[in-house]
């Protein structure tokens, strides 16, 4: 199977890429606004670039595009910013090693580390996946004990709550922001040409880092007010793909259908 199933240019000469957020905004909307952004992405290839900037892992991301008919992205930054990858013609993941050699050694391996150190902490259940360079829980908010802050940070890392469910652990430094301004560094990309998308708390470094901004109008309320006097981010009506649609057309970034 060959995913990238027509020759195109070079993403750093294409006149827009898009770096969005799956859960909530790639992934939300209407099924309309949906295939509308999807079906325009895919008629536009020679000139639109695909990255997905995700707390998802690279594995999720790429059988949701088997099996959910996502247009197929190019490069995924994954795992909150601690993974950079290229998307191979055969549809896996390839990380770029110098993009990453960071990543691993701010993480110094501290994974088994983090799980000794925050076990049986109230509020927080470990998620089952394997990360490489991170370690996640699933939050409950009426028992979440906050003291797992405290911890984290005595380990030198940091602590990211998202959605109010999501509780990541990552290495000093790293999120979506800082990878996805490398990524686009590497490879030559004019940051005028980037739009990113975003709904959530894990979206705030990406959303604030200077390039091309839209928060989705599903946006939860603690990302919305951490972006309060931000000018340079769009705040979309439209939730969800729609938002993306809304914010091309208004940042007159790429002839794009408005939002539905």
């Amino acid at each position: 199977m060959t995913v990238h199933v027509t020759p195109r240019p070079a993403i750093a000469a294409r006149r827009f890429t898009l770096a969005t957020d799956l859960d909530g905004t790639f992934l939300g909307g209407s099924q309309e606004a949906r295939r509308v952004l999807y079906d325009w992405i895919e008629a536009n290839r020679d000139t639109v670039g695909l990255i997905f900037v995700t707390g998802r892992d690279p594995e999720f991301i790429m059988e949701m595009c088997r099996e959910e008919g996502l247009p197929w992205p190019e490069y995924v930054v994954g795992d909150v910013g601690t993974t950079i990858a290229h998307v191979r013609d055969d549809g896996h993941v390839e990380p770029i090693p110098e993009l990453e050699a960071d990543i691993a050694a701010c993480w110094s391996d501290r994974g088994d580390l983090v799980r000794a150190t925050l076990e049986g902490v109230s509020g927080l259940t470990l998620q089952p996946t394997a990360f490489r360079y991170r370690v996640s829980y699933d939050l409950t908010p009426e028992t979440y004990d906050a003291a797992a802050e405290r911890l984290v940070e005595e380990l030198g890392l940091d602590w990211l709550i998202s959605d109010n469910r999501y509780f990541d652990v990552l290495p000093k430094g790293i999120s979506k922001g800082p990878s996805i301004k490398r990524l686009i560094s590497h490879l030559g990309i004019p940051e005028a040409r980037v739009l990113c998308a975003g709904d959530t708390m894990n979206d705030l470094s990406m959303l604030v880092s200077g390039l091309n901004a839209v928060a989705v109008g599903n946006s939860e309320t603690a990302l919305t007010q951490r972006l309060h006097g931000h000018e340079s981010v769009y705040h979309a009506r439209s939730a969800g793909a729609s938002g993306i649609l809304e914010a091309i057309h208004a940042l007159d970034l790429h002839d794009a259908p408005k939002g539905v």
